[in-house]
């Protein structure tokens, strides 16, 4: 892929399909499930990444932006997402990685490596600094002329991006669930129902991937319009199996039959997750009779690997 041709994959907007999925533990009180494939909206920069970039890339690209540095784990589907990106616009990449992954790289960090992306490896107290003032404006005076995208890419554009997913759907839904790390997809979601006035409607539930009761809730609530109702969304913080990237037998074992049964694939870290708690929550009875529900699939697959 060319320049130009990841400047229009960009520009363009790019759906996903919604799909009904019927797994055997689905068919309870008449519900209905569909999945927002947004995994095959790109064969790399895939699902949320996808839509959290774009509108953080345009205008960089208009403006000729020569360097971008942004902020990740040794596996994160953001930093290889914007890897992929900056080395088919020609712009200089600086990844700051949590961890020391220098003599034993994963396979995220062998991708950027062979996309000449400057990693620099910090411990984790260094990495903690990663949204304090401070420390980005040393950054700043450092690369004088590079842009800086927050972890995830979650920020004010990123909102604008994930919207669009509310823009796309042919049906409606009484939920709607993504999984939630560092919060601009929920933002998102939450946006796009306000933008098309069905957030009292349709109800967002987000499913904690990580160890952070209160503190997901901020990230949210941050990015968010301060008048945006609190009660219209909310994040549920059983299923992390432990924190990031944490999982076990039963979550892994998850995944491969909900494969088999849907031929949809996910990974224990996100996605897995996501309908890990859904067949939970549908058990326990958290969802009234014939709720219509939407799990949105965020892609970041290779981060399985």
């Amino acid at each position: 892929m060319n320049k130009n041709n990841l400047l229009s994959q960009l520009t363009i907007a790019t759906s996903s399909a919604e799909s009904i999925i019927q797994p055997d533990w689905g068919a309870k009180n008449g519900i209905t499930l569909a999945v927002k494939r947004d995994d095959l909206l790109h064969p790399i920069i895939s699902g949320n990444k996808w839509r959290k970039l774009k509108h953080a890339l345009m205008p960089a690209i208009a403006a000729k932006t020569k360097h971008i540095i942004s902020f990740g784990g040794g596996f994160s589907n953001h930093v290889h997402a914007l890897g992929y990106c900056c080395q088919q616009l020609n712009i200089q990449f600086t990844a700051i990685i949590r961890g020391d992954y220098s003599h034993n790289p994963s396979p995220m960090l062998q991708d950027l490596i062979c996309w000449k992306t400057n990693i620099q490896y910090v411990d984790r107290q260094t990495y903690q600094q990663r949204t304090n003032v401070t420390y980005l404006q040393t950054m700043q005076r450092q690369y004088p002329n590079a842009l800086i995208i927050p972890e995830g890419g979650s920020q004010l554009p990123a909102l604008k991006g994930v919207a669009e997913i509310i823009d796309e759907l042919q049906n409606s839904y009484d939920y709607v669930l993504a999984p939630v790390a560092s919060g601009g997809t929920l933002a998102g979601l939450i946006t796009g129902l306000i933008q098309h006035g069905k957030l009292t409607e349709c109800k967002i539930l987000g499913i904690g991937v990580l160890k952070g009761e209160g503190y997901l809730e901020q990230l949210v609530t941050d990015l968010l319009e301060k008048d945006t109702p609190s009660k219209s969304w909310h994040i549920n913080h059983d299923y992390h199996f432990g924190g990031y990237a944490k999982s076990n037998h039963e979550l892994r074992q998850f995944c491969q039959d909900f494969y088999q049964q849907t031929k949809i694939e996910i990974e224990p870290v996100y996605s897995g997750k996501l309908f890990f708690a859904l067949r939970e929550l549908i058990a326990k009875g958290y969802f009234p009779q014939k709720s219509r529900i939407l799990a949105l699939h965020t892609g970041g697959l290779q981060g399985a690997r």
